[in-house]
């Protein structure tokens, strides 16, 4: 890990148990809170994914407190697998975890795959309690079936939301997210030759959500 990144490993209290979290600190005054979904548990998936630490890492570079936490039955995180139920529950958490820590900075979801699906989840929770988030990054998101055994049916978002889908992606085809994006007129940045996990492309994530937060300032900077 980079030396001048100020990271924190740790735990805290869920509503089955503890989560694992990491905090990655901005190298100045944080200007929002940002929180990134990993891929699905079952299937290996952890906070430490590729994808995951790309996102964080950008968001973390444009002045987020970065927040990425272990989903149930992860790591040192309690719980079994909800199939994004107790995963948004426990996301909730940290986030007015690190709300009561950091203060009442805006705050961005996102997620990668499952995780993304979960960060829609989120969103809506925090929406409905009178708390919407300031900006959103879906890559890859869970949509339709996937592999044939899940369904995932994310729901409508904002619009000026970041989605971000390979071309080729082999666990949840293009088609699919691009059926969940037309009736928002919603769009979405397709990667070319691009698969699930972004071989090859995550120097291209890092610039998509530099160009994101430029364009909308997310975080009301």
């Amino acid at each position: 890990m980079n030396a001048r990144i100020q990271s924190e490993r740790g735990v805290i209290a869920g509503p089955v148990g503890a989560i694992e979290t990491l905090t990655e600190l901005p190298d100045g005054a944080p200007r929002a809170i940002a929180l990134v979904g990993h891929p699905h548990p079952l299937y290996g998936g952890t906070m430490d994914n590729k994808v995951v630490l790309t996102v964080a890492r950008a968001l973390r570079e444009l002045g987020c407190v970065a927040l990425r936490a272990q989903f149930r039955g992860v790591g040192r995180t309690e719980g079994t697998h909800d199939e994004g139920r107790g995963e948004t529950d426990d996301q909730l958490a940290v986030i007015d975890h690190a709300r009561a820590r950091f203060g009442t900075l805006p705050v961005i979801v996102a997620g990668f795959s499952f995780g993304a699906y979960v960060t829609t989840r989120v969103a809506d929770a925090l929406a409905a309690r009178g708390e919407p988030v300031a900006g959103m990054v879906l890559v890859g998101l869970a949509a339709g079936t996937v592999e044939g055994i899940r369904h995932y049916a994310p729901g409508p978002v904002r619009d000026d939301a970041l989605v971000i889908h390979g071309e080729r992606d082999q666990v949840v085809p293009l088609a699919h997210v691009l059926a969940w994006a037309a009736p928002q007129n919603l769009p979405v940045s397709v990667l070319g030759e691009a698969d699930h996990f972004f071989h090859g492309r995550l120097h291209v994530l890092r610039v998509l959500i530099e160009r994101w937060w430029r364009a909308n300032a997310p975080a009301g900077q």
